[in-house]
């Protein structure tokens, strides 16, 4: 059974939904440029990239190529890239950071120690995001308030990003970024339901019962009843179910 057949259930006010999240899109488009579209290649993230086109908006889409995604990921980035109106970015770690890390702390680092799986996450995720988000004002995430109890509260626009120390080339050099949460709203099912109506190119992984999907080593299918975030560093505390990218420092 195909991901869109097993998850394909629109909610009763999803026409809502979907005006609110196009006009979110366009005012980001209009009143916060330079902004950009952050896409892991998920099933969230391609749903908003196909709706950045639809609304012909000048948003360009980054994709943060960890040197260690799935062959399904990157040859969807391909067609992503063949196809999109938008431009699309592609941002890799540096190659240097990354051996020298695997060199003093082995290639399997990350199953050893948390603290040595988030700074395989750094060099390989947090460097190069902030070399994408350079003189950006905003940016577009796929984050949902379903995904899990860390992200229950996510806005539709989130000002809190201050924290985050990411650097920013503006007019005001310590202002923080915004970030838009266009799909927060949105249930899973909608998600599949839009892929399902209008054609979605998506990673054939999802058909494989992976909901989220980041690194090959960081990922694992999930069995039905799972949680959704289950197959994300699985070997980790439930309440540790995040690369550093969408956490807000206490």
């Amino acid at each position: 059974m195909s991901a869109i057949e097993l998850n394909a259930r629109a909610s009763i006010n999803f026409a809502e939904k979907l005006a609110e999240t196009q006009a979110l899109l366009q005012r980001a488009a209009k009143e916060f440029t330079p902004v950009t579209q952050a896409s892991s290649l998920g099933a969230e993230d391609v749903v908003i990239t196909h709706l950045i086109n639809s609304l012909q908006l000048r948003i360009p889409v980054f994709v943060l190529e960890t040197g260690a995604l799935h062959h399904e990921t990157l040859a969807l980035l391909e067609r992503t890239q063949a196809h999109s109106q938008s431009d699309i970015h592609v941002y890799r770690p540096e190659h240097t950071s990354v051996l020298h890390f695997i060199r003093n702390e082995g290639q399997d680092a990350i199953f050893k120690s948390m603290a040595q799986r988030k700074a395989c996450c750094h060099i390989r995720k947090m460097e190069p995001l902030s070399r994408a988000l350079r003189g950006q004002r905003a940016w577009i995430t796929g984050l949902r308030k379903e995904q899990s109890q860390a992200r229950a509260d996510v806005p539709l626009i989130d000002t809190s990003e201050e924290s985050k120390g990411i650097e920013v080339h503006n007019s005001s050099p310590s202002r923080g970024l915004i970030k838009f949460n266009p799909l927060a709203n949105w249930t899973w099912g909608d998600v599949w339901h839009y892929i399902a109506i209008n054609q979605v190119d998506y990673n054939p992984l999802h058909d494989a019962f992976f909901p989220s999907i980041g690194c090959a080593p960081c990922t694992r299918a999930i069995s039905l009843g799972e949680d959704f975030r289950a197959g994300r560093w699985w070997w980790e505390e439930e309440t540790a179910k995040e690369c550093g990218l969408h956490v807000k420092e206490s």
